[in-house]
C-alpha cells in the first residue's frame, strides 16, 4: 500500500521571529522549565551585574523575591546603556532585553571577562516573564521600560532624577510556561549568592526574602574571597595550617586565583570555576593545579630529603588527601565542553594555572618548614595506605557482570541481567532481609542484608574502609569499583535501595551508607541510581479494609474520616521485621504501589558540609547544627 503523500515546500518551513521561539522551545534556552530552569532565569539576570563587578564598576548586588515569587535584581553597575543602537535603530536596553545574544559580551568592548554559561541573558528572561521592568539610574536620569511575554510595552521615558547610577530588573515568571512551579527556593538562591560573594571578593551581595511572615535581609561580603571560601568550608574540620595558602596572578590575560588548605580528614574537596561558573567536570584549569600540586609537593620532598632512598614519588591521590582547594580562574573567551557544558577546555589554562600555582607553592613550602613537612608526611602516610588498600580493593573486584561466583554470598541476586531493569535493595538486618527476600519479585529484585551498622568511612582511610565486610560487599555486588575507578557502566543494578527501619538507628544505618556513596561512588547519586525507600510507619485495619500511612502527619486526617465503628486497629510498624512477605512487597517493594525517594546531589559544598558535621570527628559543629535544626524534627523515635 503506498505511504500518503504530504506536500513539503516553503509553507511548511516555520519562522518564528525574535523572542518567540523561546517561549515555544524553553527548554533550549535554559535546560529546563521545571524548578531549575526557573532558578536559572535569576542567574541570568544576576549575571549581568556580576558582569559589572567583575569589570569593577559595581559592588552591590541587591536579590529580593516579592511575595508573589516575583524577582528584583538590583545593582550599582553602570547602568544598561540607553542610546540608540546603530544596527537595530533602537534603544540599547530594548535590544538587550528583545533580541537574543545581544549584549556587551560578544566581543563589542563591553567587557574583558564575563560570566553567564549560555550567554543567552535577559532576553530569554524576558521572553519567559509573564512581566518585566527595567529601570536604569544613568546620566543623572531614571529611566524605565517595561514588557509583557517579552514584547515592550511602550518606547523607554524618563520618570525621575538621579544620582546614582545602577540597574533595576524585576520579572515574574510566566506560569503558563514554568508550569511545575513558580516558587522560588530560598537555599537555592542563598547558596549561589554566598558562592558569587566568595568568588568576587569585596562585592556585597545582599538576599531579601519578603515571602516569610519574618522579613529580614542576609548580607554576605568576604573581603577575603576564595580565601574566605576554603576556610568555610574547613570550618567543621581540624586544619593542619592557618590561614589558607591563597595565590592571586595574572598571566597572558588569564587571572588566576587558588586557595588551599589542608585539614586531618582523608577526603580531598577541590571545586574549580571559571568566569564564576563552577565547573562541576573540572577542566584544563583543575588538572594544571592539580600537576602543579603534586610537582612542587615532589621536588620539596626531594631536595630537604623528606623521602627513604627507595621511596617512590607520590601521586596525585597522595598529595590531594586532606585538601579542600578552590580555584577560579577569569579569561576572555572560556571554551566549554563536556555533557553538561561545565567542563573548562581552553589549553592555555591548564599551563598558566600550573605554572603561577607551582612556583608560589614551591616558594611557600620553603618558607614554611613546618606546615610543609606535615604535608609531605601526610602524603606518605596516605601513599602506604594506599599500597594496602590496593590488595583490598583487588577482593572486590569481578572480572564481568555475568561471573556470580564472586559475588557476596548473603547477596540473593536476581535472574535479570539487564542491569537497566534491575534494583538491589540494602536492608538492615539479616532477619529483615530473609522477609525482605521471601517478599520480592526474584526476576528484577536483587537482596543484600547488611549485619548492623557499617563502618562510618569519613572517619577511616581507604585501606580501612575496604577491610570492612559489609562495604566489601556493598561494592562487589554494584560491581562499579570505587573512588578513582569507579566506572557507571560496570553498574549491575540501575537502582539501588536503601531500605532502613523508620526509627533512630535506621536513619543512622541510612546516612552512614549515604556518607559512602557520597565519598566514594558519587556518580551513583548524581546519575540518580539511588533511592530511599518509604516503609510505612502505621498499619490501620478495620474488618477487611486496610490503609497503610508512611508519614505521622497524615495518621489523624485518616482518622478523622473514617466511620466511627467498629474501632480500627492501629499497628505503629517499629521495624520492618514487623512485616511480613505480602505487607512488605505491597506496600513497599511493588513498582505499581511504592514510594521511592530519590537521592539527588544539588549543591555538592553543602552535601560535603553536612556529612563533615554530622559524621567528623568535631562534636562542637554538630551540637551547632542539630540545635539550629531540631525544629525541623517532625518524628523522632527515643
Amino acid at each position: 500500500m503506498p505511504m500518503e503523500q504530504h506536500s513539503y515546500d516553503a509553507s511548511q518551513i516555520q519562522v518564528l521571529e525574535g523572542l518567540e521561539a523561546v517561549r515555544k522551545r524553553p527548554g533550549m534556552y535554559i535546560g529546563s522549565t521545571n524548578e531549575r530552569g526557573l532558578h536559572h532565569l535569576v542567574w541570568e539576570i544576576v549575571d549581568n551585574s556580576i558582569d559589572e563587578a567583575m569589570g569593577g564598576y559595581c559592588d552591590e548586588i541587591n536579590i529580593v523575591v516579592e511575595e508573589d515569587n516575583s524577582i528584583i535584581v538590583t545593582d550599582n553597575g553602570r547602568g544598561i546603556p540607553v542610546d540608540i543602537q546603530e544596527k537595530a535603530g533602537r534603544p540599547a536596553v530594548e535590544v538587550i532585553m528583545t533580541v537574543l545574544h545581544a549584549g556587551g559580551k560578544f566581543g563589542g568592548g563591553g567587557y574583558k571577562v564575563s560570566g553567564g554559561l549560555h550567554g543567552v541573558g535577559a532576553s530569554v528572561v524576558n521572553a519567559l516573564s509573564e512581566h518585566l521592568e527595567v529601570e536604569i539610574h544613568r546620566d543623572g536620569k531614571i529611566y524605565y521600560q517595561d514588557y509583557r511575554e517579552g514584547l515592550p510595552q511602550q518606547d523607554i521615558v524618563v520618570k525621575g532624577e538621579s544620582e546614582r547610577t545602577g540597574t533595576r530588573v524585576h520579572f515574574k515568571p510566566d506560569s503558563t510556561i514554568f508550569t511545575e512551579t513558580t516558587e522560588y527556593d530560598a537555599d537555592v538562591l542563598l547558596t549561589r549568592i554566598r558562592e558569587l560573594a566568595f568568588l568576587n571578593k569585596g562585592l556585597r551581595m545582599l538576599f531579601t526574602d519578603k515571602r516569610k511572615a519574618e522579613v529580614n535581609t542576609v548580607e554576605y561580603y568576604y573581603e577575603g574571597g576564595i580565601k574566605s571560601f576554603v576556610e568555610y568550608l574547613n570550618e567543621s574540620r581540624d586544619t593542619l595550617h592557618e590561614p589558607p595558602i591563597y595565590i592571586e596572578s595574572e598571566k597572558s590575560g588569564i587571572e588566576v586565583e587558588i586557595a588551599v588548605q589542608y585539614n586531618d580528614s582523608f577526603t580531598s574537596n577541590i571545586y574549580s570555576f571559571a568566569n564564576n561558573i563552577n565547573t562541576h567536570e573540572g577542566g584544563t584549569h583543575e588538572s594544571g593545579f592539580k600537576t602543579g600540586l603534586t610537582r612542587a609537593i615532589n621536588n620539596y620532598a626531594r631536595r630537604n630529603q623528606l623521602f627513604k632512598d627507595n621511596d617512590p614519588n607520590l601521586i596525585g591521590e597522595d598529595v590531594r588527601e586532606g585538601l579542600t582547594a578552590i580555584i577560579s580562574i577569569k579569561l576572555p573567551d572560556p571554551q566549554f565542553e563536556g555533557q553538561t557544558k561545565t567542563k573548562l577546555g581552553n589549553s592555555e589554562a591548564r599551563t598558566i594555572t600550573d605554572q603561577q600555582f607551582s612556583d608560589h607553592f614551591a616558594r611557600f613550602l620553603s618558607e614554611n618548614p613546618d606546615t610543609a613537612r606535615k604535608v609531605v608526611e601526610k602524603g606518605i602516610t596516605a601513599s602506604r595506605a594506599r599500597d594496602a588498600a590496593k590488595k583490598a580493593r583487588e577482593m572486590t573486584r569481578r572480572k564481568s557482570a555475568l561471573e556470580v561466583s564472586s559475588l557476596p554470598g548473603k547477596l540473593a541476586d536476581c535472574s535479570s541481567r539487564d542491569a537497566s531493569l534491575s534494583e538491589m535493595y540494602i536492608v538492615e538486618g539479616d532477619s529483615a532481609g530473609g522477609t525482605v527476600k521471601q517478599g520480592r519479585d526474584r526476576h528484577f529484585q536483587a537482596i543484600l542484608p547488611l549485619r548492623g551498622k557499617i563502618l562510618n568511612v569519613e572517619k577511616a582511610r581507604l585501606d580501612k574502609i575496604l577491610a570492612n565486610n559489609e562495604i566489601r560487599a556493598i561494592i562487589t555486588a554494584l560491581g562499579t569499583g570505587i573512588a578513582d575507578e569507579f566506572d557507571l557502566a560496570k553498574a549491575r543494578y540501575h537502582r539501588v535501595i536503601i531500605m532502613t527501619d523508620a526509627d533512630v538507628d535506621g536513619a543512622h544505618i541510612r546516612t552512614l551508607i549515604l556518607t559512602f556513596f557520597y565519598r566514594f561512588m558519587r556518580p551513583l547519586i548524581e546519575n540518580g541510581y539511588v533511592y530511599i525507600a518509604q516503609p510505612p510507619l502505621y498499619q490501620v485495619k478495620q474488618n477487611k479494609k486496610v490503609r497503610y500511612i508512611q508519614q505521622e502527619k497524615d495518621l489523624q486526617p485518616l482518622l478523622d474520616d473514617w466511620p466511627e465503628s467498629p474501632k480500627p486497629d492501629i499497628q505503629r510498624y517499629k521495624g520492618l521485621g514487623e512485616m511480613n512477605a505480602d505487607q512488605l512487597w505491597e506496600t513497599t517493594m511493588n513498582p505499581e504501589a511504592r514510594t521511592l525517594l530519590q537521592v539527588t546531589l544539588e549543591d555538592a559544598m553543602k552535601a560535603d558540609n553536612v556529612f563533615e558535621t554530622l559524621m567528623g570527628d568535631r562534636v562542637e559543629p554538630r551540637r551547632e547544627f542539630i540545635e539550629d535544626n531540631a525544629e525541623y524534627v517532625q518524628n523522632l523515635d527515643v
